[in-house]
């Protein structure tokens, strides 16, 4: 299954809450794309979550615009600056869509407030997000899969 990020939301309020504040924590994010090949690639990117969707925006024809392009699945880190995480690592990961409609970029535009410029705009579909936080001598992860619900696994 598949969701958007408002339907993630819905799903799971208090997960897409915190994943959220992590992505917002700071500007870059590490994207992890397919190349050609099926070998990975992460690149750095900064993320939008707004209009119920989390929006990627790169420049045209970057090799993460063309992997994305040619297979659509990507995870996509918070890279954590807390080292201790205490806050908390988030992750999401699903497939992209190129946004080509003249009305959902001005949208994008318009949430980023920016005037448009040359971009590879992507609207990201979620499958499955996760935050992990370590809690004295545990590793906390709190998970979601779109269509399943919310899960806590505790590792020591």
């Amino acid at each position: 299954m598949i969701a958007t990020w408002a339907e993630f939301e819905e799903q799971a309020p208090e997960l897409a809450a915190r994943v959220r504040a992590r992505f917002e924590a700071h500007k870059h994010l590490l994207l992890a794309t397919l190349r050609r090949d099926g070998a990975p690639r992460i690149s750095g990117i900064e993320v939008t979550v707004a209009e119920g969707a989390l929006w990627l925006g790169m420049m045209p024809a970057s090799m993460k615009a063309r992997d994305l392009e040619r297979d659509p699945r990507f995870a996509l880190h918070s890279a954590p600056v807390d080292l201790e995480l205490a806050e908390g690592d988030a992750k999401v990961s699903g497939r992209a869509h190129l946004v080509t409609e003249e009305s959902a970029l001005a949208r994008y535009w318009t949430a980023l407030g920016r005037p448009p410029m040359p971009a590879a705009v992507f609207r990201a579909d979620l499958e499955e997000a996760a935050i992990t936080v370590v809690s004295g001598d545990e590793l906390v992860i709190d998970s979601w899969r779109a269509g399943a619900g919310v899960r806590r696994v505790r590792r020591n």
